[in-house]
């Protein structure tokens, strides 16, 4: 099972290298890895996905909690919450799909960001399954570049569990 677990951690140096450490050292794989500071620039966030049973959740929680620079532990799958992905994706259409290109674009409420003679730079924002749609309609138009971040997620208010 996939999960999305939120890591507070200081900010200094060597804290993501520490952290991914953890997992390669482990066997355990990283899906996607997003860290960003903070309101605090002492504090920043890493929101990681990977994967695994609740044992194997559980030993992630307890190596991360070892680390000296780990503040708080998140698994965000329990909790309800939103996450978001991005995308920019190069297209090269044909004259013919220009129009579609575009029109794809507005129905996903993307949004154009360069554009050239022969090419549009799409960025999308959304979760996991919008953005795999929005990939596959234009897959068929000629995608010339892609590049996706990774998960951000942040807890709604009142933190739930999922029921």
């Amino acid at each position: 099972m996939r999960h999305t677990i939120s890591v507070l951690v200081e900010n200094k140096f060597g804290v993501l290298s520490r952290v991914s450490g953890l997992f390669s050292g482990r066997g355990y794989n990283i899906e996607s890895l997003s860290v960003g500071e903070t309101i605090d620039p002492q504090i920043s966030l890493m929101t990681i996905v990977t994967g695994g049973d609740d044992w194997v959740i559980e030993q992630i929680t307890k190596q991360l909690n070892k680390l000296i620079d780990v503040i708080k532990i998140t698994d965000m799958t329990e909790l309800d919450h939103v996450e978001r992905e991005m995308v920019l994706i190069k297209v090269t259409p044909r004259q013919q799909d220009k129009a579609e290109v575009l029109n794809l674009t507005e129905i996903f409420r993307g949004r154009i960001v360069d554009s050239s003679q022969r090419t549009y730079t799409i960025e999308i924002t959304g979760d996991e399954k919008k953005i795999e749609a929005f990939v596959e309609l234009m897959k068929p138009m000629g995608i010339k570049e892609f590049v996706r971040t990774g998960k951000v997620a942040i807890a709604r208010e009142g933190v739930k569990k999922k029921q």
